[in-house]
């Protein structure tokens, strides 16, 4: 009996063979740097059998003689396969996994906390990663850390009777920061403060640091806007030296430089801004030609006359690249007597500028082109408010120019629209804050006709400027220049966004040549429907992020062939190099290096970015302190996104954003599928799916973290 047992044993073992080696390949494989004795392959691979597990020296060695496996000299074995090493940034999305975002690899590649070689978020790292399994991302593990992002943190302070801790505001960054009672520079529980790491973790243990700055007490105003600044590095005010250089500067128009400009003092010009503008950067002109044709004219601050290329000023400006606009305050990127005095185009004073200037018909077709310096003196400020008042009522100071240029814009944004422009209104909010920053009110943002009347003469200007320069030289070689790019979406991309707008009962299109029309149709069908802020939203994630690049890519979303920034070059430096290079080009220079120009846009990108990453933090935190005061009202929700850990709902009259925890869903126990973007009900298979309608009340909120949390109420 025996003896016939062991036969099938036998034939049992001679199938796994294969199997055994695929096994064992596919362990090594997936660690590359890491060697493994024979126990330690046992113990991985799990059998339980023992006749396998004898089997498995054998099939290493006869692994290591067909050159698959190396046996080391301590005996321990490693794949023979060379390890492809990565560079990247480290994105650590939450306390138990991170993805290395690089440039070289289309997948992010997904790396356990575990094996993050002690790398926190921001990181550059060198990594290795494995063949990716069939449906999901690469897997790696870090194994050099190249570059810390930071070695400063912002965050709260708290006190045992032994030492402090910083938990750091950042919900990137798991690992509070330990630090010294001798350390603490005078902070008291609970102070926002920011701390700079002395001693980075070689093991498992938190970093050291030593509080260098106390901002104030949590939850206060000034101390939590002050963290989101340190938080992104923004500066908290100018040099003095800085301050000195632009109180210096001569503010005389003389008559040389007058005569050097085209004079549009006595043609009517006014500006359009925002109730609360401290600066205006851009004002319009108009007047009738005797043929019946309009001239307008956008006239720009002309910052690069006041700030020269050799000056501390351009330093500033270039490092600081774009002015941050929070909540409650403007960080600028020039001193107050430049933005808010000499460039700002206050009314009846005269002032130099760089313009575009246009001859239109009455369907905005341009007839002619001028670009060149100027100087105007502003017969009005209007509001946007004044202004739409004038456009509706046809009454009040220069209402038939604000007509005229309103119905101008009008064609120049219908044009736009059938050229194939991506019609995005996204909703913004503004708080209305009481004398120490506390938020009253949510108050969405109403874009009207005058908001839109400025934007179409703007986006007139950016275009042409930067057509223009592109076609000053026939051929390839095209002069270099300052553009804004906005690339075609990623279709991948575009796919997962068309699967979303299904399951609201929208149809979009992908192909390539109908995605912008696809797009504008589903906007146009989502307008006041209470899908219409997510899909919105979801559809400006799947598109391409807009970038500065001396690259003439052209402009998807507003379907431009060529486009750049011209008209903003108080707040914004790309401007300011726009300005320069078409000056040099009309006076007949040679064309720029595009390696001196790239990484300037480059830089000015990524601050553009930074910007925009502190301004949303400004906002998420005014709206949290907000929802801490209607705890007990129950607000209509539409959820707005779906993780394995919880709900993303918006709230729909505040549009603030907050999460149904799954562990708080305890009427049933729920699981996440992940193709469909939806949980459901084990028992009860009730689903919750992106999009849907539900009725939330606010459970808790945290100002550190910027962070709500939500309880799913029972609908009516």
């Amino acid at each position: 009996m025996s003896k016939r047992r062991k036969k099938p044993i036998k034939g049992k073992l001679g199938n796994v063979s294969e199997k055994l080696k695929a096994r064992i390949i596919s362990l090594l494989n997936a660690n590359l740097t890491q060697t493994y004795s024979t126990a330690r392959i046992v113990k991985k691979l799990g059998f339980r059998q023992k006749n396998i597990n004898k089997e498995i020296p054998k099939v290493l060695h006869s692994l290591e003689k067909s050159g698959k496996v190396i046996q080391l000299t301590n005996g321990t074995y490693k794949s023979a396969k060379e390890p492809e090493f990565i560079e990247g940034i480290i994105d650590h999305v939450n306390p138990r996994f991170a993805y290395l975002i690089t440039e070289e690899e289309k997948d992010d590649i997904y790396i356990k906390t575990i094996h993050l070689k002690n790398a926190m978020d921001g990181d550059h790292v060198r990594a290795v990663a494995a063949p990716p399994r069939p449906g999901k991302k690469p897997e790696g593990q870090v194994l050099e850390i190249l570059k810390r992002g930071k070695s400063q943190f912002v965050g709260r302070i708290e006190f045992s009777p032994r030492f402090a801790f910083v938990v750091p505001d950042n919900r990137r960054i798991h690992q509070d920061v330990f630090v010294n009672l001798e350390h603490t520079n005078g902070a008291t529980h609970n102070d926002k403060v920011i701390v700079d790491i002395t001693k980075w973790p070689a093991t498992d243990s938190s970093p050291e640091g030593k509080v260098s700055e106390v901002l104030g007490k949590a939850g206060e105003n000034d101390a939590e806007i002050h963290s989101i600044m340190a938080e992104f590095d923004l500066p908290f005010k100018f040099q003095e030296r800085i301050i000195r250089e632009a109180n210096d500067i001569d503010d005389e128009i003389t008559a040389a430089e007058i005569g050097k400009r085209r004079d549009f003092r006595e043609v009517l010009t006014f500006t359009i801004d925002p109730e609360d503008a401290k600066d205006f950067d851009d004002a319009l002109s108009l007047q009738v030609l005797d043929n019946g044709n309009f001239e307008v004219g956008i006239h720009i601050a002309d910052v690069t006359h006041y700030v020269r290329t050799d000056s501390k000023l351009e330093e500033e400006a270039y490092r600081r690249a774009t002015s941050v606009y929070l909540v409650d305050r403007t960080i600028p990127m020039l001193p107050e007597r430049l933005s808010n005095g000499l460039c700002s185009l206050r009314p009846h004073e005269e002032k130099l500028t760089f313009a575009a200037v246009f001859e239109l018909d009455a369907k905005a077709k341009i007839l002619n082109e001028w670009f060149g310096r100027t100087i105007i003196h502003s017969d009005r400020r209007f509001t946007y408010e004044e202004a739409q008042e004038g456009i509706e009522t046809g009454t009040g100071d220069y209402h038939e120019a604000l007509g005229q240029l309103n119905t101008l814009a009008g064609e120049l944004r219908k044009k736009k629209f059938e050229n194939g422009a991506v019609n995005f209104e996204t909703s913004e909010v503004k708080f209305k804050l009481d004398e120490k920053g506390k938020p009253l009110g949510v108050i969405p943002k109403v874009r009207k006709d005058a908001h839109k009347l400025v934007e179409e003469f703007m986006l007139l200007a950016n275009k042409r400027v930067a057509t223009f320069v592109h076609d000053m030289k026939k051929g390839k070689e095209k002069n270099t220049f300052v553009y804004r790019a906005h690339d075609f979406p990623d279709p991948d991309k575009v796919g997962t966004f068309a699967q979303f707008a299904k399951k609201f009962g929208h149809d979009l299109s992908t192909d390539t040549a109908m995605i912008s029309r696809s797009l504008n149709n589903l906007m146009t069908d989502i307008e006041g429907k209470p899908e219409e802020n997510v899909l919105q939203q979801l559809a400006i994630r799947a598109m391409a992020k807009a970038k500065y690049t001396t690259e003439p890519m052209g402009h998807f979303g507003l379907a431009f062939d060529h486009y750049s920034h011209f008209t903003s070059p108080i707040r914004r430096y790309p401007d300011m190099m726009v300005h320069r290079l078409l000056q040099h080009y009309l006076d007949g220079g040679k064309s720029v290096s595009k390696e001196e120009y790239e990484p300037m846009c480059i830089h000015t990108s990524e601050r553009e970015k930074r910007a925009a990453e502190a301004e949303r933090a400004s906002i998420k935190y005014k709206q949290v302190e907000f929802m801490q005061s209607v705890e007990n009202k129950v607000f209509d929700g539409i959820i707005s996104g779906v993780t394995e850990w919880g709900l993303f709902v918006e709230i729909v009259e505040t549009k603030c954003e907050g999460m149904i925890r799954m562990v708080d869903m305890n009427d049933d126990y729920y699981e996440f599928d992940e193709r469909n973007y939806r949980v459901i009900g084990r028992s009860n298979k009730r689903m919750f799916t992106l999009g849907d309608a539900v009725k939330v009340s606010v459970k808790d909120t945290d100002i550190d973290r910027r962070t709500i949390d939500l309880n799913l109420e029972k609908s009516s």
